[in-house]
């Protein structure tokens, strides 16, 4: 069976982009979805100095190795000021130094939500842009806009937001 994680590209307890990735999982078949949470995968921001004298933190080893055996991902972005969180950008520095094809060539389905009318729309395309060089392996991705207003009792109510959602799943569905 293929195994996708799920990313919530943020540490907060309340991300709306864990919701809204793990939302977009629960929507596949046949595979098994593994949710990840960063706060499970702790580690030091990045410093080379660092990583000459301790190594690799144990919470990037072990992040790592999950997405060594992932068949996909399905990320969604928190936008801090335009970029990626400062959690996610920690993770996935330490992550690149591992092995700078962090994801292994392999299909993602790459998302974004805020509370406003962009959506994360900033962030996602600079997630975008940057990933393919990192061994991503884009097969769509989607801007969420106003969150609060689109997504209600566990699910994307507005029809337009749905249908594209569900023709994205549908055809990372088929990369995976």
């Amino acid at each position: 069976m293929k195994r996708i994680l799920t990313i919530g590209a943020s540490t907060s307890k309340k991300s709306i982009n864990k919701i809204l990735a793990e939302y977009t999982g629960s929507l596949l078949t046949d595979v098994e979805v593994i949710n990840i949470d960063l706060n499970n995968y702790s580690m030091s921001i990045f410093s080379v100095d660092l990583e000459a004298e301790k190594g690799f933190p144990e919470g990037a080893i072990n992040l790592n190795y999950e997405i060594e055996k992932s068949d996909g991902f399905i990320i969604s972005f928190a936008e801090h000021n335009g970029a990626y969180t400062a959690a996610f950008k920690n993770v996935f520095d330490w992550l690149s130094r591992i092995n700078g094809k962090v994801w292994r060539d392999k299909p993602m389905l790459l998302l974004a939500t805020s509370p406003g009318a962009r959506g994360g729309q900033t962030v996602l395309e600079l997630a975008v842009k940057r990933f393919p060089f990192n061994g991503g392996e884009i097969i769509g991705n989607m801007s969420v806009p106003s969150f609060f207003d689109n997504f209600k009792e566990g699910v994307l109510v507005d029809q337009h937001l749905n249908l594209n959602l569900l023709r994205l799943v549908e055809n990372f569905q088929k990369s995976v």
